[in-house]
């Protein structure tokens, strides 16, 4: 059996003020050509395929089209939900995608059976038993109690999700036995685990809750697809327990990290291996920093990355210039006449004044809703801890907020 190991679409995102539309139509008729020439029989999107609870009609247009396509070139998907996924959003179309070849888990649900899932190859023959598990909330498998300290509901989620995952592997053993097969168990996962290296565009899941899972709570899966860090990598060193990573970069950070999907191989009994396959850059991104005169001939260097129809997204960080009132004018300077656009611009602290260093120019757009409520907070005289666990609560209230909207 052959499974692409994918995760983080983020189909509908928009990135400061820039839709990513016309690279997720090209990534997915990428990976169509791949699901082709390699054959593969089940496809698996380990969490996050939309960006929001309510994503834009483009990209669920882009989403059932390819469930389609795929069902059209005889591969079966299995799609996760993530953090940013709406589980009444991916759920309501569920029943009508399975009779298309598509698997949806959307949630924690009541019964642990339909998280046990045999995938088939393309000729129908069982090939491996599935252990889908989508993001975790903490309301899904623990409940409140009073006088509860932050590290008495970190242990008590942390053993929640293990006891999770260890009764599906008992339900996956059990089902292997009634095929009478021997044949792999995988299991996903949408979380953050210990070790895993993100990037600032991954967003807090577990806040005040679990850090991070560790990888010794994981059942004996033969694979362990995982979905939420956008870098793809091993997890403690691991070989069978990976993250994909996102396919596309979610922030000037990732811009510079080689993007790929996972070609696994399955014998009737086992993991084979496990094939990085790269994904081409479709929209080319560069964080640059220095002084006026080191940009300049940085930001030529990037223009030769990019054409007119896609002029390279940049982001500048000026070093030693940042007292200049003019920086956004002199910036422009520097781009004048190359395929380049730059979306945001900093300035590095510490060499201007106060004053001065208040006019970086920051807008929302590259502010996430805790950055606005923490810098917020700056303003109060608050001791620390008040500070802490109000922001605690504010990211609590954020969480809810789709639930509430459902």
């Amino acid at each position: 059996m052959r499974i692409l190991h994918t995760s983080d679409w983020h189909l509908g995102q928009h990135f400061m003020g820039k839709t990513r539309q016309a690279e997720h139509q090209a990534f997915c008729a990428w990976l169509l050509a791949q699901v082709r020439s390699h054959a593969v029989d089940v496809l698996l999107i380990a969490g996050d395929v939309f960006d929001t609870g309510a994503p834009p009609s483009y990209a669920r247009e882009q989403y059932y089209r390819l469930v389609v396509e795929l069902r059209d070139a005889g591969c079966a998907l299995v799609v996760l939900g993530g953090n940013h996924d709406s589980p009444a959003m991916l759920g309501e179309s569920r029943s009508l995608l399975a009779q298309l070849g598509t698997r949806v888990v959307p949630g924690v649900g009541v019964d642990l059976a339909e998280q046990v899932q045999v995938l088939h190859d393309r000729e129908g023959v069982p090939g491996a038993i599935l252990c889908a598990v989508p993001f975790i909330r903490p309301r899904d498998v623990t409940a409140s109690q009073a006088g509860q300290s932050a590290q008495d509901k970190q242990q008590s989620l942390q053993q929640a999700i293990a006891e999770h995952y260890r009764a599906l592997h008992e339900l996956a053993q059990r089902k292997r036995d009634e095929l009478g097969l021997a044949l792999p168990i995988i299991a996903t996962g949408h979380l953050t685990t210990v070790g895993a290296s993100a990037s600032e565009s991954v967003r807090e899941i577990y806040v005040g809750s679990l850090e991070a899972f560790p990888t010794s709570a994981f059942p004996p899966a033969d694979y362990i697809a995982l979905g939420h860090i956008h870098r793809p990598q091993k997890v403690g060193g691991l070989e069978h327990i990976r993250y994909s990573g996102s396919p596309i970069a979610l922030s000037f950070d990732e811009a510079r990290q080689q993007k790929e999907v996972l070609l696994l191989d399955f014998d009737a009994a086992a993991l084979q291996s496990i094939t990085p396959l790269p994904v081409p850059v479709f929209q080319p991104m560069a964080s640059l920093r220095g002084s006026l005169k080191e940009l300049a001939g940085a930001i030529a260097e990037q223009a030769a990355q990019g054409t007119t129809e896609r002029p390279v997204w940049l982001e500048v960080q000026v070093s030693t210039d940042d007292y200049l009132s003019d920086l956004q004018s002199r910036i422009d300077a520097l781009c004048e006449g190359l395929p380049v656009e730059v979306l945001r611009i900093r300035r590095e602290r510490g060499t201007a004044s106060a004053s001065l260093a208040s006019e970086a120019r920051e807008t929302l757009d590259e502010l996430s809703v805790e950055d606005v409520f923490r810098r917020r907070l700056q303003q109060e005289a608050i001791e620390a801890h008040d500070a802490q666990r109000l922001q605690e609560l504010y990211r609590q209230i954020v969480e809810e907020l789709p639930k509430a909207q459902q």
